[in-house]
């Protein structure tokens, strides 16, 4: 938790060090700071580092590469006594986020193909051959990834589910087990990655607007 407030005020010192905003609806999980440059609203996503490499999240896979494939990206480095951050655009970010989709599709095309396999034999090992399966059976499957309306919703008989509807649950539990399998644990990005860009240490907020501007530029020639 301690570890939590510390990342949450350094994110909060760089959006008022850069000008930087927060979008409160947003939430903890939500985008990390907005900057409104020429009538563009740009999402941007703020890590901090003491060590050199910088750490991302703890279960990687798709939502977090469909996230970041448009995002810009600020870093804060705090290393042997300095201080200072680095702007990414995100063309220099998509080569890692490339590498690291690449790495994971293989185990996610077999999340997508492994419940396709399963048929009705394979449901009646687990839970047993049943005309009518009922509700604590279907959390015996999908435990708590359902909410409750979600698991009553999907009740196909009275207070109750059919073969092929617990099939289907089983199948949808099959490919969060896969998933969650081939997520990457928190991978660095290594300090070798940022070398190439410029350290930020003055004007902060003017620098940071350039450097975003000097992209955008780029992106119409």
């Amino acid at each position: 938790m301690p570890s939590n407030f510390q990342d949450d005020d350094r994110e909060e010192a760089m959006r008022s060090l850069f000008g930087l905003y927060k979008d409160e609806e947003e939430g903890r999980s939500g985008i990390d700071a907005f900057l409104d440059i020429k009538n563009k609203t740009l999402p941007f996503e703020l890590k901090t580092t003491s060590k050199g490499s910088v750490t991302t999240v703890r279960d990687f896979g798709p939502d977090h590469i469909r996230k970041w494939k448009n995002k810009h990206w600020l870093i804060g480095f705090f290393i042997n006594g300095r201080q200072y951050y680095k702007y990414a655009s995100p063309e220099k970010m998509s080569t890692w986020i490339r590498e690291k989709e690449i790495y994971i599709s293989a185990d996610f095309s077999l999340a997508s193909l492994v419940p396709t396999k399963l048929q009705l034999v394979d449901l009646y090992k687990i839970v047993g051959e049943k005309q009518k399966y009922k509700l604590e059976d279907a959390r015996f499957l999908h435990k708590k990834q359902y909410s409750k309306q979600e698991y009553l919703s999907l009740q196909d008989m009275e207070d109750g589910y059919s073969p092929e509807k617990m099939l289907n649950i089983l199948k949808d539990r099959a490919k969060y087990l896969v998933e969650r399998g081939s997520t990457l644990n928190n991978p660095h990005i290594p300090f070798k990655y940022f070398e190439d860009l410029n350290e930020i240490t003055i004007h902060h907020a003017e620098t940071l607007r350039k450097e975003v501007q000097e992209y955008l530029d780029s992106l119409d020639t």
